[in-house]
């Protein structure tokens, strides 16, 4: 069964911060099976030169999802790192830079809507992959 997921790899983080990037980089990805192998899969290919991938959420579907319109319905929303431009990435599709901001916005405007009281509080990295799918997603 088809997944989409988000990963996040700390190595991928700490080169994005030494670059000017950010360190909150993230993949979205889709692969044909459970997000376990999808996970394992990028660890043995050492996607952006890393092997610490990890999962922060994944949903299943039926039908294989287009992964290139997923990641062109996100990238409206967050930016896409051209993988020409930096070789550190080495041409791996799908790394998004992610404005933490947004997020915690996001979060806020959903528990505004919810009726609860909102609390500015430091979003969690599966509020992260959530938001990211979400987006995806919509």
């Amino acid at each position: 069964m088809p997944c989409i997921y988000v990963a996040k790899s700390k190595d991928l983080g700490e080169w994005g911060s030494d670059v000017g990037l950010t360190e909150h980089l993230y993949r979205l990805g889709v692969h044909e099976g459970s997000p376990e192998e999808a996970l394992a899969a990028i660890n043995q290919e050492k996607l952006c030169g890393k092997s610490d991938w990890v999962l922060l959420k994944s949903e299943s579907f039926e039908d294989m999802p287009d992964e290139n319109a997923l990641i062109e319905r996100l990238a409206r929303k967050e930016k896409l790192v051209d993988p020409k431009i930096y070789p550190g990435i080495r041409n791996a599709t799908g790394i998004f830079k992610v404005k933490i901001l947004n997020v915690e916005n996001s979060i806020l405007v959903k528990e505004a809507l919810e009726g609860k009281a909102p609390k500015i509080k430091k979003a969690k990295p599966a509020e992260i992959g959530a938001y990211l799918l979400t987006n995806a997603l919509k």
